[in-house]
């Protein structure tokens, strides 16, 4: 499921609508009426009513757009997509899409996959969760990542006076800041034990997956030895780098950005920096982002993506004009103008992201960077269990606190996500 933290992480400087655009899809369909379902604080209107202009130039058909609050909105989706007056197109959270697949409710896209990519190498954090069982039943819309936010100001009165690229150098610099700030209660690194979100990147970048899937059934996966490794090197920075009462919190709660922009932690990964410079507009200058290295020289930590992807109702009776609805909002003259260009939000592509990153502001690049570099959660439908539940949450607090070693933790944990996942 998508957070609401998940905030736009780009800011273009300078894009032209994409209604006005010359590269705007070829008509699939003509005339005719679309029902589409948008969730509210996602797609700004300038960005809905340009992407909205160019279906409607392809096809000549007519939107009806309907925006949809967050809270209870699985079950509403449920609802509507077993109605026969049902919405063509409805935007789902990327994680939940396998939710809606499972029963027969989505439109199965596969064989329109290539004209909906249009030549772009979807990121796989958005593609993968929309791929059941080798079938896709959603587009990707627009992601958003996390990447290292830190106070340019502490760092170099610490002696570190430019971005780490790789993970020794950048606990050397962490190191060099806690020695100039050790009081306990002070975050060099401020990493709250029940951020999931970040945590992953860890398991991720050491090999590990939460969980595998073999002849169709999904296993947990954190108890191997490479998840073991990259679980274990989460803790040991975390105990390392965040204060002992970071460490059974989540990311709100209290609030991070808050407690980093208070002058309370030297780092914090997070998705945006809007919501440091919200709490303190004159730390603008003195802030600095840079994606989290990997322990792989060269490269940085795979990321969680957050984000959205548009679905078609196996029920709608629109079914031409939703898909062409569906490849106006994944074309990339619709990414890059409106999806990145009006409203900051992260393209679909790696190639979006090359061409986008040279015009975007240093504070901004980071985070177009960490994201091509994505790992996508388990296609079931089980998975939004593991959200709702938060249990996955309280694993990695159990971690961080010592409440459980790291391998009783994992099998524990296995046993819920094999028996999660595995519900039909």
């Amino acid at each position: 499921m998508r957070r609401r933290t998940l905030a736009a992480a780009l800011a273009v400087a300078a894009v032209t609508a994409v209604a006005c655009g010359t590269d705007t899809p070829a008509p699939a369909a003509h005339g005719g009426e679309l029902t589409v379902w948008l969730m509210n604080g996602d797609l700004s209107d300038k960005a809905t009513a340009a992407i909205n202009a160019a279906f409607e130039k392809a096809t000549g058909a007519k939107v009806t757009v309907q925006i949809q609050e967050w809270d209870n909105i699985n079950t509403k989706i449920s609802t509507a997509l077993a109605q026969d007056n049902t919405p063509d197109v409805i935007e789902i959270g990327n994680t939940n899409v396998p939710l809606f697949a499972a029963n027969g409710a989505l439109t199965d896209l596969t064989p329109h996959r290539d004209e909906l990519a249009a030549g772009q190498t979807w990121l796989p954090g958005l593609a993968g969760p929309a791929t059941v069982d080798g079938k896709l039943y959603a587009a990707p819309l627009f992601a958003g990542n996390r990447a290292v936010i830190y106070d340019k100001q502490v760092w170099a009165d610490a002696g570190v006076t430019s971005p780490p690229k790789t993970f020794p150098e950048l606990t050397a610099a962490l190191d060099k800041i806690k020695a100039k700030h050790p009081a306990p209660d002070y975050s060099v690194f401020h990493f709250p034990g029940r951020y999931w979100f970040g945590a992953l990147q860890f398991v991720w970048d050491a090999g590990g997956q939460i969980a595998t899937q073999q002849d169709g059934k999904w296993t947990g996966a954190l108890g191997s030895p490479e998840a073991q490794k990259g679980l274990q090197a989460w803790k040991d920075f975390q105990n390392a780098y965040s204060s002992a009462a970071s460490r059974n919190v989540d990311t709100k709660a209290p609030d991070q950005a808050a407690i980093f922009s208070a002058g309370g932690a030297a780092a914090i990964l997070d998705t945006s920096v809007n919501t440091v410079l919200k709490n303190k507009p004159e730390l603008k200058d003195r802030l600095g982002t840079f994606p989290f290295p990997s322990t792989t020289p060269g490269k940085t930590q795979p990321v969680f993506l957050g984000g959205s992807d548009l679905a078609v109702a196996a029920k709608s009776r629109h079914q031409d004009l939703a898909l062409a609805y569906l490849k106006t909002a994944a074309d990339p003259a619709v990414q890059r103008d409106a999806i990145a260009g009006l409203d900051g939000w992260t393209p679909v592509s790696t190639e979006l992201i090359d061409r986008i990153t040279p015009t975007l502001p240093p504070l901004n690049a980071a985070f177009a960077t960490a994201a091509k570099t994505s790992v996508a959660t388990p296609a079931a439908p089980g998975w939004a269990t593991i959200e709702s539940d938060k249990s996955i949450n309280a694993f990695f607090a159990d971690i961080a606190t010592g409440r459980r070693p790291v391998a009783e933790a994992a099998r524990e944990f296995d046993a819920h996500l094999s028996e999660a996942l595995g519900a039909r």
